[in-house]
């Protein structure tokens, strides 16, 4: 354990990532003198380091930690062994943490740690929950995956005495290769989903569930889980947890949280909030899909654990904005409306595409897809993504064929040439494109007046929203 009392200057090497730039700015906000490092210093990440006052250098350099001259160092996941300043920093013997380690040490172990875990919906359902302690006048503290439209950061740290985290399953670091949500000391638990995922790290269900037992099994005795009973191989897990366990679903009978009379509009979600057959608020939910819904029923259960009324948690769950790359509008043209969605895995697509057509009911669909992240690239969900029903009746189905690499062996990459081939003779017309741009003209080729166009990826897809947004525009 660091003595935090201790640690005036803390230097970050790969402070340009999302979790470790925002850490390094709450490190800031709590007082400490904070540099940091990275192989490429960019906006937005650089402009906002800059705001926040943190001296970032360029390039991974031994006489960083010179200039530096840190108390602590915080090491991201993408460093690596051989990285030439993390092999400086253990040459000089300088104490050191993973960020994961560190988040938890220096700002969650303090507080009654609330951390959501699972497979999808992650950052909606630690935004929401962050939001409606903040709207409920607890002050909290929290660290997200995205930036939450009500606060516009992903991180706030605050005075009351609880701490929301997004609970990461993904490794910790190139010294921990165990799941970043192990070192989260969690008091409250939402467990959203449970499905494969992060197939360069788990070879099978069986290790990947291995993962989360691990996290049940920290939750104490009086603490309380939160377990979505959609998913069997989350009350599978949720029956080892020693603590209180409550379920919530939309659509699985017998949950222990309800949402009745669901309708799904233009303005998000309506329904009924009902706990072991009692109804306890009318909610509306600016934020749409049965996804979302669910989320929000997770976080009832939770908030309702930690003491919130079923009027503060309605008021809450009624100022919640959202999450950017969310189902977020990223503009209109050309009578064509382009939203922004960070879906990669296939059930992640089909829910996605499913909210916006309740958000945009009679619209027409174009669905653009990137298969990016270690697991969409492989075929391990080679026959769910050709799959018609995976894409939610969407009018047409545009996928950026992935460059090859060297993480994913030839054998086990996803074809996309055959997944479009299977859509197009399921009767969702689908066409493999080899760029971006060769992506945005087919798609603006297609697009009508009406139109919705999705386009979904874990990356920046080559600024794929913008290039929409400006062809749309040129063609009228």
């Amino acid at each position: 354990m660091i003595d935090w009392s201790k640690v005036k200057r803390v230097h970050l090497i790969g402070v340009c990532g999302t979790g470790m730039g925002s850490f390094a700015g709450m490190l800031k906000a709590a007082g400490h003198q904070v540099t940091g490092s990275d192989e490429n210093v960019y906006p937005p990440m650089s402009t906002q380091l800059a705001r926040w006052g943190i001296e970032t250098m360029s390039g991974y350099r031994p006489e960083n930690l010179e200039r530096a001259r840190p108390d602590l160092v915080i090491v991201g996941n993408v460093v690596r062994q051989a990285n030439p300043e993390a092999a400086a920093m253990r040459a000089r013997a300088l104490p050191h943490l993973s960020f994961p380690a560190a988040l938890g040490e220096r700002f969650i172990a303090p507080r009654h740690g609330v951390v959501v875990v699972g497979t999808h919906g992650k950052t909606t359902t630690s935004a929401m929950m962050g939001r409606l302690l903040h709207h409920a006048g607890r002050d909290p503290s929290f660290l997200v995956g995205g930036v939450t439209r009500d606060f516009e950061s992903n991180y706030r740290l605050g005075s009351g005495p609880h701490f929301v985290v997004e609970g990461d399953e993904y490794d910790t670091a190139y010294f921990d290769k165990g799941p970043k949500f192990l070192h989260y000391h969690p008091r409250t638990a939402i467990f959203t989903s449970c499905e494969l995922d992060h197939a360069d790290i788990y070879r099978d269900q069986a290790h990947y569930e291995a993962a989360f037992e691990k996290f049940v099994a920290l939750l104490p005795a009086d603490g309380f889980l939160a377990a979505c009973s959609s998913y069997p191989s989350v009350l599978r897990l949720a029956a080892r947890a020693r603590c209180r366990v409550e379920t919530y679903a939309v659509d699985a009978p017998g949950a222990d949280w309800e949402a009745r009379r669901l309708t799904l509009a233009a303005d998000g979600a309506r329904f009924r909030l009902v706990r072991r057959g009692a109804e306890l608020a009318e909610v509306h939910l600016p934020v749409g899909g049965a996804q979302n819904v669910e989320n929000a029923l997770g976080v009832a259960a939770a908030a309702t654990a930690l003491g919130l009324s079923p009027a503060e948690i309605a008021a809450g769950l009624a100022a919640f904005g959202g999450v950017k790359r969310r189902q977020e509008v990223r503009g209109r043209a050309g009578g064509v409306t382009v939203v922004d969605d960070f879906a990669h895995h296939p059930r992640a697509v089909k829910k996605t595409l499913a909210a916006v057509a309740g958000s945009f009911p009679g619209a027409r669909l174009l669905a653009c897809f990137e298969p990016r992240s270690n697991t969409s690239r492989r075929n391990l969900h080679q026959r769910d993504y050709a799959d018609p029903a995976s894409w939610g009746g969407a009018a047409g189905v545009f996928l950026l064929r992935p460059a090859p690499t060297d993480r994913v062996p030839e054998g086990e990459r996803l074809d996309v040439d055959a997944v479009c081939a299977a859509l197009t003779e399921g009767g969702t017309p689908a066409a493999p494109l080899a760029t971006v741009e060769e992506l945005v003209a087919a798609v603006v080729a297609a697009a009508r007046t009406g139109d919705v166009v999705v386009a979904m990826s874990n990356g920046a897809f080559g600024g794929i929203w913008d290039l929409l947004l400006a062809g749309l525009a040129r063609r009228g």
